[in-house]
């Protein structure tokens, strides 16, 4: 069954009631940076392998990863570039996600989809960035709808859909826009787009070079 709290009722003990699920590996939906998620435990392989279940994810296509400090991101990934360090200082916290090669055995495969690398956001405020910290640990959360339907931005979408089949569900309201977060990965110092969001391609090519991936 899933515990529904409305607007309004999120106070400090449901931010540690949830925390403590999500460390637990519950499913949870709230809202993140850029629209509502489905998150739980990233280190929890089980967890993660319901995502993919509640949402009809296919398994080829891999987790972001949210983090709220610097200590996160080391337990995830040994080293990071100069280009990778510069989208870091101009971009994070923020809605860039960047693919880093991940530190070996520090996640189960299936967040990754099965490669090397791992897909990673920061966050420095809001209740995300509540949770994560008084959670201590990564959060995946891939958007809050079925694979197909739209973007997880309207409450009562969410609910007529996921209801029952996830552990929580947070109501903040709707969210006005359905963009995502931007996608990059660094290779041989050039910048490749992967998915272009919120932070756009003129953006980050006062950066570095920029491709768009094929």
């Amino acid at each position: 069954m899933t515990k529904y709290i409305p607007q309004g009722k999120i106070d400090n003990s449901t931010v540690l009631e949830i925390s403590n699920a999500l460390k637990d590996g519950k499913l949870v939906v709230f809202p993140t940076d850029t629209v509502y998620g489905i998150g739980t435990n990233a280190y929890d392989r089980d967890a993660c392998e319901k995502i993919y279940e509640v949402k009809g994810r296919p398994k080829q296509k891999p987790l972001v990863v949210l983090i709220s400090n610097g200590a996160m991101l080391k337990q995830l990934v040994d080293t990071i570039s100069p280009i990778e360090q510069q989208l870091m200082d101009t971009f994070w916290p923020g809605p860039l996600t960047i693919k880093f090669k991940r530190k070996k055995n520090s996640l189960p495969s299936i967040v990754s989809a099965g490669d090397d690398y791992v897909r990673i956001r920061l966050l420095k405020d809001g209740l995300t960035f509540q949770l994560l910290e008084a959670a201590k640990v990564p959060i995946v959360a891939p958007s809050a709808n079925l694979s197909g339907s739209l973007t997880g931005t309207k409450i009562e979408n969410i609910v007529q859909e996921l209801g029952g089949k996830v552990d929580y569900i947070l109501d903040c309201g709707d969210i006005e826009s359905d963009t995502a977060s931007t996608i990059v990965e660094v290779k041989n110092e050039n910048i490749i787009l992967i998915r272009e969001g919120r932070i756009k391609k003129e953006e980050l090519e006062k950066i570095a070079p920029l491709k768009i991936e094929s």
